[in-house]
Order: C-alpha cells, then structure tokens, then sequence
C-alpha cells in the first residue's frame, strides 16, 4: 500500500505549508541531536508529516482542519500506536509563535521517549506541547 502513495508523498512535499517547511529547516539533516527525519513519509496507509523512524517518532503540524477532523486523527493515531510509533502534535500557531520551544520540546522527546519506541504497540500521543 504504500508504494500507491509515493507520489502523493512527493506532492505533498512539493506543497509544504509555512509552518512545515519552518520546522524541516531545522529537523533535516541530522541537525537535532542527530537523528534522521524524514518529511511526508508514508507508513501503512498513511503519510505523516515528518518521522524519525530510528526512534519511532512521528511529527505531525496541525492547522485548522485538524479541528474538524478529530476522528481520522483519532484513528490514524491510533494505528501508528499500535505500530509503536511516538506521535507528537504541534500546532502551526505554536511553530510560528515559539519556535525554540517547539524544537526544545521535540529534543526533549526524543531524549526521552514515553513509553520505550522498541516495544511494538506501546506508542503513545504526546499533545501536551506547553
């Protein structure tokens, strides 16, 4: 399934929102506590803003549809737990008024993942940014 979204990948990378492309600036190339990020990555049948896949980290930049769109999250969210994945949602409000506190709140996460990525179907929501 996800070889079908490789090019909605690319599109959608092509198509960043301002808040995205604030955030990859800093996340791409190793440059946070040197972990690789990838950007519109697929996984399963979805395609997450940004991973760390050594850490099983997942980012996603939340505008005003993910207000209206709360039970696809939900379950999308879901999924990626079961997988073991992180999931840390920021706001684009929040990148965009406190960036540093942002990149220090994904350093902190990293450093210290909750619960431990290795265990599959263990993966936890982190929505408690500030």
């Amino acid at each position: 399934m996800t070889d079908r979204l490789v090019p909605r990948a690319r599109q959608l990378r092509r198509r960043a929102t301002q808040a995205e492309k604030m955030l990859w600036k800093h996340l791409r190339a190793r440059q946070l506590e040197g972990v690789k990020f990838r950007r519109q990555e697929p996984i399963g049948q979805y395609i997450v803003d940004f991973v760390a896949l050594e850490k099983k980290l997942v980012i996603e930049v939340d505008g005003g549809q993910h207000a209206v769109e709360k039970e696809k999250d939900r379950k999308r969210d879901e999924w990626l737990e079961h997988e073991g994945f992180e999931i840390l949602r920021i706001w684009n409000n929040d990148i965009f008024d406190n960036l540093n506190g942002v990149l220090e709140r994904v350093r902190e996460v990293l450093l210290y993942p909750y619960p431990s990525p290795s265990h599959k179907g263990r993966g936890a929501r982190r929505n408690d940014l500030f």
